[in-house]
C-alpha cells in the first residue's frame, strides 16, 4: 500500500486527478455492481433462460435505446460546456443550467409517451420473432419503462453536472434501479410474472433520478429557475456540437436494437441468453474502462481550456495503452474463468448446468471486445476534450455498419456468439480509427476563433 501511494505522488498533477478520480469512481462501481450481480443472481433464480427473461430484456434495451441515445450524445459535449460555464457568470451560468432542466423535462415527458404509443408497431417490426407470450409481456413492461425513459434523461443531466465538478457519487447511484429491481423479485410470490421487473425498475429509476438532481444542485450552488427557451449564450456552441454528436451516437444506439432484433430471429430464449452474456461483460466494462473514462472527461477538458493540447495528448495515449493492456489481461482469465463466473453468478434455481454453458459460450466471445474497448473510451475523452465531433460521429457511423455487416455474416453461422464477435471487431475498428486521430495534432479546444456561427469565441466543432 504505502508502495502504490508513493507511485501516486509522484505522478504528475492531473494524472492524479485522473487517477484519484477513477479510483473513486470503481469504489461506488464495484459497489454498484455488486448490487446488480445481485439482482442478476435473483433474476437467474426466479426466471431462469426463460419467456420472461426474453421480454425484460427485449423491452428494456429497446425502450432505453432512445433515451439512453440522447443522454450519451449530450453528455460527451455538456460536460466540457459546464466546465467553462461555471468560469463565467454566476448568473449566466444557473440560466444555462435552469434551461437545460426545462428541456430535459420537457424531452423526457414526450419520449414517454411516444413509447408507449408506438410500443404496439416496435413489437410488430423488431418483436416478430418473439413468441406471442413474450409480446403480450412486453407490452405490459412498456407501461413501467416508458416512465423510466423521463427519469433517463433526467438523470442524465444531473449525471453531467456532477462530473463537471469532477464527483462521481451518480455511479453508485446508477445502482438503485438493480437494487429496487432485487428487492421486489426477492419479496414478490411465486407466478408474479414480469410485475416486479416492471415496477422494481420504475421506482429504482424514479428514485436515482430523484436523489442525483439533490446532489447536482447542491454541487452547483447556484438558482437554476426553470426557463424553456434557449437565451444563454452557452447554447450558440452547445447546440452545433451536440447535434455533430448526436448523429454518431443515433448510429451506435441502433446496435443494442441490431442485437436484439438478430437474436430474436436465432430462436427461443436467444435474447436471454445474449442478455446474461452481455450484463457479465458490463460488470467488467463498468470496473474497468468505464471508472477511467469517467474520470478522464473534465480533467481533459480543464487542461484543453488551458490551453496545454501537447500534455492532455500524451496523457490519453499513456491511459489509453495501459487500459489495452489490461484488457487483454481480463480476456486471458475471462476465458478460463468464464464457465466459473457463469456458474457462480446464475446457476441456481431455474437456471441450470446446460444454461451455463450456453451462456459461457457466448461470453467468451464477448470477452474478445475488451482490450478496444478499455484502450479506446480514454480516447474518445481526448477527442471530445477537442471538440472533434465530426471525426466522432464518423467513426461511430463507420463502426454500425461494421456491427450491421457482421451480424448478418457471423450470426447465421455462429448463432448468438456471432452477435459478440461482431461487437469486438467493431471496438477494434473503433479503437485503431481514434488511435490513428489521437496521434494526430488538434486545435486547443478553446482558442479563440472569432466567427459568425461561433461568437462566443470558443473552437467550433472539428
Amino acid at each position: 500500500m504505502s508502495f502504490l501511494m508513493r507511485r501516486l505522488a509522484a505522478l504528475h498533477a492531473d494524472h492524479r486527478r485522473i487517477a484519484l478520480g477513477a479510483a473513486r469512481v470503481a469504489f461506488f462501481l464495484l459497489m454498484g455492481k455488486a448490487v446488480g450481480a445481485f439482482k442478476e443472481m435473483a433474476v437467474a433464480y426466479r426466471y431462469g433462460i426463460s419467456d420472461v427473461v426474453d421480454a425484460y430484456q427485449f423491452t428494456l434495451t429497446l425502450a432505453n435505446w432512445l433515451p439512453v441515445t440522447l443522454v450519451g450524445a449530450f453528455s460527451v459535449v455538456l460536460i466540457p460546456a459546464l466546465v467553462r460555464s461555471r468560469r463565467g457568470s454566476t448568473h449566466q451560468h444557473g440560466r444555462f443550467l435552469g434551461e437545460l432542466q426545462a428541456w430535459a423535462l420537457a424531452l423526457g415527458l414526450l419520449l414517454a409517451l411516444v413509447l408507449v404509443l408506438a410500443w404496439p408497431w416496435v413489437l410488430e417490426i423488431a418483436g416478430q420473432g418473439l413468441s406471442a407470450n413474450v409480446q403480450g409481456m412486453s407490452q405490459l413492461l412498456i407501461l413501467g419503462f416508458a416512465p423510466a425513459a423521463l427519469f433517463t434523461i433526467t438523470t442524465g443531466l444531473s449525471a453531467a453536472r456532477l462530473r463537471a465538478h469532477e464527483r462521481h457519487i451518480n455511479t453508485l447511484l446508477d445502482s438503485l434501479p438493480a437494487l429496487m429491481i432485487l428487492l421486489w423479485v426477492l419479496a414478490a410470490p411465486a407466478g408474479a410474472g414480469v410485475m416486479p421487473l416492471l415496477w422494481g425498475t420504475l421506482l429504482g429509476y424514479a428514485l436515482q433520478a430523484f436523489f442525483q438532481r439533490l446532489l447536482a444542485q447542491r454541487a452547483d450552488a447556484v438558482s437554476t429557475p426553470l426557463h424553456l427557451s434557449q437565451q444563454a449564450p452557452q447554447w450558440s456552441t452547445l447546440a452545433a456540437a451536440a447535434g455533430i454528436m448526436l448523429i454518431g451516437q443515433l448510429a451506435m444506439s441502433f446496435v443494442g436494437p441490431i442485437d436484439q432484433y438478430t437474436a430474436a430471429q436465432l430462436g427461443q430464449n436467444a435474447n436471454a441468453t445474449l442478455g446474461y452474456a452481455a450484463r457479465l461483460l458490463s460488470l467488467m466494462i463498468g470496473l474497468g474502462a468505464a471508472s477511467v473514462g469517467r474520470a478522464a472527461l473534465p480533467v481533459l477538458a480543464d487542461i484543453q481550456g488551458r490551453g496545454d493540447a501537447a500534455h492532455a495528448r500524451a496523457m490519453a495515449l499513456k491511459w489509453s495503452a495501459v487500459m489495452l493492456v489490461i484488457g487483454a489481461v481480463v480476456v486471458v482469465l475471462g476465458w478460463w474463468l468464464a464457465p466459473w463466473l457463469v456458474s457462480v453468478l446464475f446457476e441456481r434455481g431455474a437456471f441450470g448446468a446446460q444454461d451455463t454453458q450456453a451462456v459461457a459460450h457466448v461470453l467468451r466471445w464477448g470477452l474478445l471486445q475488451l482490450p478496444f474497448f478499455f484502450g479506446v473510451l480514454i480516447l474518445v475523452q481526448l477527442l471530445a476534450s477537442q471538440n472533434r465531433y465530426r471525426w466522432m460521429a464518423a467513426i461511430a457511423v463507420l463502426n454500425f455498419l461494421l456491427k450491421a455487416f457482421l451480424n448478418t455474416v457471423l450470426a447465421p453461422r455462429m448463432g448468438v456468439a456471432g452477435i459478440m464477435l461482431a461487437t469486438s471487431a467493431m471496438y477494434a475498428l473503433s479503437y485503431t480509427a481514434y488511435l490513428v486521430l489521437a496521434l494526430r495534432a488538434a486545435p486547443v479546444a478553446g482558442t479563440p476563433r472569432r466567427s459568425k456561427r461561433n461568437p462566443d469565441n470558443e473552437t467550433d466543432p472539428d
